[in-house]
C-alpha cells in the first residue's frame, strides 16, 4: 500500500490529510499553524513521511479561475522546489485546488461548525478535498 500526504499549502498555516489503506479515502491530520517557520512546517512533514512512510505528496495547485498562475502558485511551486530537495526519494504531483477551499467550506457549514472552529480546520478541510481529488483520478 502505497500511503499519500495531501497538502493544502499556505503562508501561515498549512493543511494535512492522509489515505487510508485501502486508498479509498483521504482522512484528516492537521492543521499546522507555521506562521512562515519552514523549520516547524518541515519537522512537521518529517513525522508523517516518518510514522506513515510516505511515498508520494500530492500538493494543492492554487491556479487562478482563468487558469492563470498567480502569486499563490509561485509561492506553492517554491514549497515544491524544496520539498523535491529535502525528499528526493518522495514522488510529488499536484492538483487543481480552485473549488476545495469553497467546497470545504460548504460542507462546514453544512455540518454548523462555529466559524471559530471553522478557521482551524479548513485547511485540513481543503487537504481532504485535494487528496480525494487524487485518490478519485488515479483509482
Amino acid at each position: 500500500m502505497v500511503r499519500v500526504l495531501g497538502i493544502d499549502y499556505g503562508d501561515s498555516k498549512v493543511g494535512f490529510a492522509i489515505n487510508d489503506e485501502l486508498n479509498i479515502l483521504a482522512t484528516p491530520l492537521t492543521t499546522l499553524f507555521y506562521k512562515g517557520d519552514n523549520n516547524m512546517l518541515f519537522d512537521e512533514i518529517d513525522k508523517y513521511v516518518t510514522k506513515y512512510d510516505i511515498k508520494v505528496f500530492v500538493v494543492g495547485m492554487p491556479l487562478n479561475m482563468n487558469n492563470t498562475k498567480g502569486e499563490r502558485v509561485l509561492k506553492t511551486e517554491q514549497f515544491i522546489s524544496s520539498l523535491k530537495e529535502r525528499y528526493n526519494n518522495i514522488n510529488i504531483k499536484t492538483v487543481d485546488e480552485r473549488l476545495t477551499t469553497r467546497s470545504s467550506k460548504n460542507i462546514m457549514n453544512q455540518m454548523n461548525i462555529k466559524p471559530l472552529k471553522k478557521k482551524k480546520i479548513e485547511d485540513t478541510m481543503a487537504a481532504i478535498s485535494i487528496l480525494q481529488l487524487y485518490i478519485d483520478m488515479n483509482n
